[in-house]
């Protein structure tokens, strides 16, 4: 039986300029990686944010209509537009994207989402996350809310040691 794929789990809010400027080296992650690592969203929403919590919200919907990721993508590169309109945006850039702008309005709404946002935002305090972008992979935890820099370098290196663990 084949090991697990090792996780990179990427704790972050869709309202913050930091995840943003994280998105290159995500891309990058994901191209040389491809499936061998499972990149995991995990959310992370700042009270200083006041959308950060439908923003997570809506991502799960995301996830859940098929375009997790590019819907990430969208929102993130439009932060400032974000920051202004809020929730309307986000239901924009679902139906931009060909997802079903109607189910997106109708779970920001019913909080279909919200046990998924909390658990993670309750886990990232218990491991020690407070700030966006941060993440965990074999065990350790890198914070990018300061600095991006040797960030990615660093997760290559603990993802290629897992790899080579695997064999």
């Amino acid at each position: 039986m084949n090991a697990p794929n090792p996780i990179l789990d990427v704790w972050c809010e869709l309202q913050c300029p930091d995840c943003r400027s994280a998105l290159d080296d995500l891309r990058a992650l994901r191209e040389r990686y491809g499936d061998r690592i499972e990149l995991r969203l995990r959310h992370f929403p700042l009270e200083k944010h006041k959308h950060s919590f439908a923003g997570a919200q809506a991502a799960e919907e995301a996830f859940a209509q098929g375009k997790g990721w590019p819907y990430v993508e969208a929102v993130l590169g439009r932060v400032e537009e974000f920051d202004r309109r809020g929730e309307k945006f986000l239901v924009e850039v679902a139906g931009e994207l060909g997802l079903d702008a109607e189910e997106f309005d109708t779970a920001l709404i019913d909080g279909r989402h919200i046990l998924i946002v909390d658990a993670d935002q309750a886990e990232g305090k218990v491991i020690g996350v407070t700030g966006t972008p941060t993440y965990e992979i074999g065990g350790e935890i890198l914070h990018g809310g300061k600095s991006q820099e040797g960030l990615r370098e660093r997760i290559e290196e603990i993802a290629d040691r897992l790899l080579a663990e695997q064999g």
